[in-house]
């Protein structure tokens, strides 16, 4: 695994010195290289995950392995589409994470076994719920891109820049994103209120009410959007608030029982 981690980790930061270093260019980074380069870091990753996830023992869904996991998901969703992303501002994070989360795989190393093999409904629940969340960990990036641009906008700056996309277009990406993490937000809830007995059981109660809340405030923002309008510093608002309910809901506890009370 450190060997697959290792290559990961270089590759990532070749395809991050790749962006940066042309961010702000006015044709942009050389999408094509750095597609390759990205490319070869997340199969490496891939492969680091499966050696760090798929035990003798069991599938071990560690604190770090879910995170790098949801790492994973985010970098592949970016490279896969970077001919087609109209927005780069993100991917120098998006990257950098993923650097940081190959490194937790063996810095970081804890264990916390389960067999989806026995009960495969929690698999469904468990796919479902890392797929919504990463997909409104991607509309989070795009809401922090949005205010980016709106800001240099307000100042006047990036203007005739190629680089800097219609502000238009980043907040009609958001709206997308949302929506769609919205769906699979739901399947996830719903699957748990029918697959899991102790969703709201001591030490788990936080989880569904934390999602239950994140969910509540992606409605309310679609709802405002379509009925009667929204402003893209509320939209901000919203997306971030929603990702931080959300990134409490999946990680708050385990953090504290993982990381620190270990």
């Amino acid at each position: 695994m450190v060997i697959y981690s290792a290559a990961a980790m270089f590759f990532y930061c070749i395809a991050l010195i790749l962006v940066t270093s042309r961010l702000f260019h006015a044709e942009g980074p050389r999408r094509p290289l750095v597609a390759a380069m990205a490319g070869v870091a997340v199969m490496f990753h891939a492969a680091a995950l499966y050696q760090a996830i798929f035990t003798p023992e069991g599938q071990n869904f560690s604190l770090t392995n879910v995170i790098s996991m949801v790492n994973w998901i985010i970098a592949f969703a970016f490279t896969v589409m970077m001919f087609r992303l109209k927005v780069m501002i993100a991917v120098p994070v998006v990257y950098a994470c993923s650097v940081i989360s190959v490194a937790l795989l063996w810095l970081v190393p804890p264990e916390y076994i389960t067999h989806f093999e026995l009960h495969p409904e929690m698999l469904v629940h468990v796919v479902l719920s890392l797929m919504a969340y990463s997909t409104l960990m991607i509309a989070a990036l795009y809401a922090i891109q949005l205010y980016f641009i709106q800001k240099k906008l307000k100042q006047k700056q990036f203007m005739l820049n190629k680089a800097l996309p219609p502000l238009m277009t980043v907040e009609k990406q958001l709206y997308h994103l949302v929506f769609i993490g919205m769906i699979l937000l739901s399947l996830s809830l719903a699957t748990g209120f029918v697959f899991l007995d102790d969703m709201f059981a001591d030490g788990k109660g936080h989880k569904a009410i934390l999602s239950i809340l994140a969910w509540a405030v992606y409605a309310l923002m679609l709802w405002q959007h379509y009925r009667v309008g929204c402003r893209i510093k509320t939209a901000i608002l919203y997306t971030l608030s929603g990702a931080t309910l959300l990134s409490l809901a999946y990680f708050g506890a385990r953090i504290v029982k993982e990381l620190i009370i270990s």
